[in-house]
């Protein structure tokens, strides 16, 4: 039977991701809910706590291998900001939490705003148990601009006005594969990968 690694994530474009991107281990990746277990909480303020607790409670959970995702999309105007908050980004002003609400409100907050530069950000972070002590950290940076409209059909979340100069295109415009190849949380993963089998399977 083959090595389980639970997903600690509930996000179907998440895990439709992370499942392509996770193949060459050839594990077979079980997501928490399909185990009944419930979402963590996420008090932190980086990624990195945020996808360690998830990380802990799946595996605390499940028994198993976890991996979890903390990912969100970082505005140089901003600050740094909605970062961890932005799975609830629209929520703050008044619109119903989801991706089409969150890009309106980060076009309505940016209407004015010249300096369009921002980044997708994913955290991996992986544990054998609920208290290894030696968690794995992977990270994914993904940098563009922030267009004034949305612009093509894939993906999901902010792709379809992430803009990348290198591309002339948004994330929602690429095809999968070279989404995956480029993306913030295709460079974690494949991070994550070769960690996994460095340190868990060797």
């Amino acid at each position: 039977m083959s090595q389980r690694i639970v997903l600690a994530s509930n996000n179907a474009g998440k895990l439709a991701e992370l499942d392509a991107l996770f193949a060459p281990l050839g594990v077979e990746l079980v997501p928490q809910k399909a185990l009944g277990i419930g979402e963590a909480e996420e008090p932190f303020r980086t990624f990195v706590e945020n996808a360690l607790a998830k990380a802990r409670h799946a595996a605390r959970e499940s028994g198993l291998w976890a991996i979890a995702d903390d990912a969100g999309l970082c505005v140089n105007a901003f600050g740094g900001l909605p970062g961890v908050d932005t799975a609830y980004y629209a929520t703050q002003f008044g619109y119903a939490k989801g991706d089409a609400n969150n890009v309106r409100a980060l076009l309505e907050q940016m209407q004015n705003i010249d300096d369009r530069r921002a980044a997708l950000v994913s955290t991996l972070v992986g544990v054998r148990s609920a208290d290894d002590p030696e968690p794995l950290i992977a990270s994914g940076r993904a940098a563009g601009e922030i267009v004034r409209e949305p612009v093509g059909e894939n993906g999901f979340g902010f792709d379809p006005v992430m803009f990348l100069p290198q591309f002339g295109k948004t994330f929602a415009q690429l095809p999968a594969a070279v989404k995956n190849s480029v993306s913030h949380r295709g460079m974690a993963a494949r991070a994550m990968v070769e960690l996994v089998v460095e340190r868990w399977m060797a």
